[in-house]
């Protein structure tokens, strides 16, 4: 008798780019209008000033800082062994603090979104594609001077 063949169901792995088919990073700070996004855990209680630090360090370097925007990991539900861990791993932050960030991009006609947080390769071309606009590390910015 003949056997039906099953379906694999598994979802299929993407072929990651090789490392020359890259893109660089196409961003110049200097003179550019950006939005500042901080992750911090609720542990961190002292995130308004690492904040107030990174855009100090943005100012000094000729970027101009027109909005910001903070995700706060545990703060309302969440349980306290999930406050290390990022809300998606694809975006770092929450689907709605994403919008609420491409909104805010829109309004204030930002030309980059700079995360205090690092951001993996993946992140960065994910946000990149979801709010129209570099979204970059700001460990990048300052190793880039």
């Amino acid at each position: 008798m003949h056997q039906s063949r099953r379906r694999d169901r598994r979802v299929a792995r993407r072929v990651p780019l090789a490392p020359d088919r890259r893109q660089p990073l196409q961003f110049t700070a200097a003179g550019a209008d950006v939005l500042l996004v901080g992750y911090f855990s609720a542990k961190q209680k002292d995130f308004e000033a690492l904040m107030a630090s990174a855009a100090a360090e943005l100012a000094a370097r000729g970027v101009r800082v027109v909005d910001q925007k903070v995700q706060r990991r545990g703060v309302s539900d969440g349980g306290a062994r999930k406050m290390g861990l990022p809300y998606s791993s694809r975006t770092l932050l929450s689907y709605g603090k994403v919008r609420e960030v491409a909104e805010a991009c829109d309004q204030a006609d930002a030309d980059a979104v700079i995360f205090v947080a690092l951001l993996t390769e993946r992140q960065r071309r994910v946000l990149t594609a979801m709010l129209d606009r570099p979204a970059v590390s700001l460990s990048d910015i300052l190793a880039a001077d």
